[in-house]
Order: structure tokens, then C-alpha cells, then sequence
């Protein structure tokens, strides 16, 4: 993995922390988002421990840039910021992060953070994401965006792969997709596939993110989509 803040300590630390890790190897550093860039470039981590106010190029840019990359297909970034709900975290999901975490962490929880993205999960699960866009939008913004402000949804999206949007946006899991609508787990996996392809997104975190720009799903009427059922 890749360590990016622009203190040396602070590199030094989470060094120290996930180099303890039989299974963890952090193979560069770098102090800004511009070294960034170049060392994933470089070294092809599958983990980026990115840090986002830094001089220069900042934290956001360079993951927007290292989840661009076409050759970095297989590399996750998990953001550090001070805030738990701010505009960086909210941009961070934007850019294409598979995480954030606060830089307070536990040693514990940043190692299991790194063992859950390298794994190929999002840390933040998809309920979590979409409270979290709506207090961003909500407290940004006071109106909707006008509609063509908003980025539109591919024509590709079928209207079945449009309602799977929505629940996913709402915060529901593919088995509770899939018993809602009367499909099996295998093909509501196959159109959750389907729509990560045509939307271009990494992860369920970003459709969560592409429902609310979109205008599929607008910030305080979540409840309109029915809740999941209880579990058992």
C-alpha cells in the first residue's frame, strides 16, 4: 500500500502501524497529492491511504486522478480527514474513494479498514453513504438543482436496473433486492454488475452518490423508497 500525508510523522506512524501487518506491505510514501500520483503510478498499490489537505495538489484531486487511471484499475483510496461530515468527505465519495476514516483511528480499525478495501468492499455501507449526501446537500444547498444541472443517467439504464438503483441508493443489500422483487441473489448480483459497468462507478458507495446527482433519488425524500425488510 501507499501512505500519502504531507507531515513525516504522521507517514512515519501508519508506516509503523500497518508495517507490523504480515499481510500488509506498504511499498512507497508520498507527501503530496502530485507525489501521489506518481508513486501509484509507479508502484501499483492496492491500497492508497490518502490524506486530503495537503499543499499542492490536494487529496481529492489525486484520487480523482489515481481512480481514472485506467491502469489503476485495481487500486482502492481510503480518504483521511478530521471532519466526519464535511464537503471533503462528500467529495472524497465523489472522487471515487472506497473509504474515509477519521485521522484519530484506532491502529486496530485502520488495519481493518485497509483489509476490508484491499479486499474489495467499501468500508462506509451504502445507508450510511446516502445519510451522509443528504446533511451535505441539505446543509450546501438550499434548493434542488435545477434539472439541467444535473448529470443525467445513461439511456443504457433499463427500468429494472433504474429501480435497483433507487433501493441501493436507500441503503438496501442485494438479498433484500432481490426477495423485494422476486428475483434470485444471482441476478440481482448479474444487474447490480450490469449498472456498475454503464455508470462507470467502482462501488455501490458511488451509485449512491450517482442516484442522488442524478436527481433519481432527491436529498430528504429517501422515505418515499420503502425501507427494507427486518432481518429474519
Amino acid at each position: 500500500m501507499l501512505v500519502v500525508d504531507d507531515h513525516s510523522l504522521v507517514r512515519a506512524g501508519f508506516r509503523s502501524i500497518l508495517g507490523d501487518e504480515d499481510d500488509i506491505e506498504v511499498v512507497g510514501e508520498a507527501k503530496d497529492g502530485a507525489e501521489a500520483v506518481e508513486a501509484a503510478a509507479r508502484e501499483r498499490p492496492d491500497v492508497v491511504l490518502m490524506d486530503v489537505r495537503m499543499p499542492g495538489m490536494d487529496g481529492l484531486e489525486a484520487t480523482r486522478r489515481i481512480t481514472a487511471d485506467p491502469r489503476l484499475g485495481g487500486t482502492k483510496v481510503i480518504v483521511l480527514t478530521t471532519f466526519d461530515l464535511d464537503e471533503y468527505v462528500f467529495g472524497a465519495l465523489k472522487a471515487g474513494a472506497s473509504a474515509f476514516l477519521l485521522k484519530g483511528v484506532e491502529p486496530q480499525a485502520l488495519i481493518d479498514a485497509v483489509r476490508t478495501v484491499a479486499g474489495g468492499d467499501a468500508l462506509l455501507e451504502p445507508g450510511a453513504t446516502r445519510r451522509l449526501i443528504e446533511a451535505y446537500v441539505n446543509g450546501q444547498q438550499a434548493l434542488p438543482p435545477a434539472p439541467g444541472q444535473r448529470a443525467a443517467l445513461p439511456a443504457a439504464l433499463t427500468a429494472r436496473e433504474m429501480e435497483i438503483l433507487r433501493l441501493i441508493a436507500a441503503g438496501w443489500t442485494n438479498g433484500e433486492i432481490a426477495g423485494h422483487l422476486f428475483i434470485s441473489p444471482l441476478t440481482c448480483k448479474s444487474h447490480v454488475s450490469r449498472i456498475l459497468t454503464k455508470l462507470d462507478a467502482r462501488d455501490r458507495i458511488q451509485l449512491v452518490v450517482i442516484a442522488y446527482e442524478s436527481g433519481l433519488v432527491v436529498p430528504g425524500q429517501a422515505s418515499a423508497i420503502p425501507a427494507p425488510p427486518p432481518e429474519g
